[in-house]
């Protein structure tokens, strides 16, 4: 079985594979300050609560954007599994193109993404929209150049600052709202953050089908914690929930 592991700035996003099955997803908060035996403990504690003895993994694979985490990962990771965990990162094979100027600045998330998407579209330009703490497009074409991108403020990362820099405003629930013009102070919020980022979204997407695509209609894939808000908006070809996840376990085979 394999372990595999996506390091995001607010959740750990991890899953068990066993062959090609997802068989466990869990997510864990994101604490600079954890020890690598916090981590260790959570792991196997994690696994033997969901049924997966911690002594079937053989393989653990990760991918971070919060560097500070990756020494106390990397040590739980041999401490606790006797394992040396693979981690996407500068190097590493992928089966891509970056055409990025400087191709490390690209977020491994990203890249596991890029990864995961060409595996189910091999024929198909395909642009992925990822709702995390930022949310972020990136373009894969079909000779598997990854393009580049575009990072905006995630949902969540919008209503905080909403809270954060006004005095009256409240934390609100992020949800999709009845109709656009709100009727309170809350739904007014959520109006404005669903429609505000859905624009933003479908504005993106058809812009860099237009500027890079030759106006050719991507597949787009909708993934991360907010993409299932946005399902019935008709933006995407399909969502798919552990689709870094995925890009990682194909990472790990390519790099065997």
């Amino acid at each position: 079985m394999i372990l595999s592991l996506d390091v995001g700035n607010s959740q750990i996003f991890g899953g068990v594979f066993d062959g090609e099955e997802l068989k466990l997803r869990f997510r864990h908060s994101t604490l600079t300050t954890s020890s690598s035996d916090q981590f260790g403990l959570f792991l196997r504690s994690v696994l033997r609560e969901n049924d997966v003895n911690p002594d079937n993994i053989s393989q653990i694979a990760i991918c971070s954007v919060v560097p500070a985490l990756l020494y106390s990962l990397r040590s739980a990771c041999i401490k606790y599994f006797d394992i040396t965990p693979f981690t996407l990162g500068p190097g590493v094979k992928t089966g891509l193109k970056i055409a990025y100027k400087n191709p490390t600045e690209v977020g491994a998330d990203r890249i596991a993404n890029a990864i995961a998407a060409r595996h189910l579209y091999p024929d198909e330009n395909v642009i992925i929209v990822d709702f995390g703490t930022a949310t972020t497009f990136c373009t894969v074409t079909k000779d598997k150049t990854y393009q580049g991108g575009v990072i905006i403020a995630g949902l969540n990362v919008s209503m905080k600052a909403l809270e954060e820099r006004t005095a009256k405003l409240p934390s609100v629930e992020i949800v999709r709202p009845e109709s656009v013009l709100g009727r309170t102070t809350v739904s007014s919020i959520q109006s404005g953050l669903y429609y505000a980022h859905l624009f933003a979204v479908k504005g993106i997407i058809q812009k860099i089908a237009e500027e890079n695509l030759e106006g050719e209609a991507p597949v787009v894939i909708g993934t991360g914690g907010f993409a299932n808000l946005f399902e019935n908006e008709h933006v995407f070809k399909t969502i798919e929930p552990n689709l870094v996840l995925q890009g990682l376990n194909l990472a790990l085979r390519i790099n065997q």
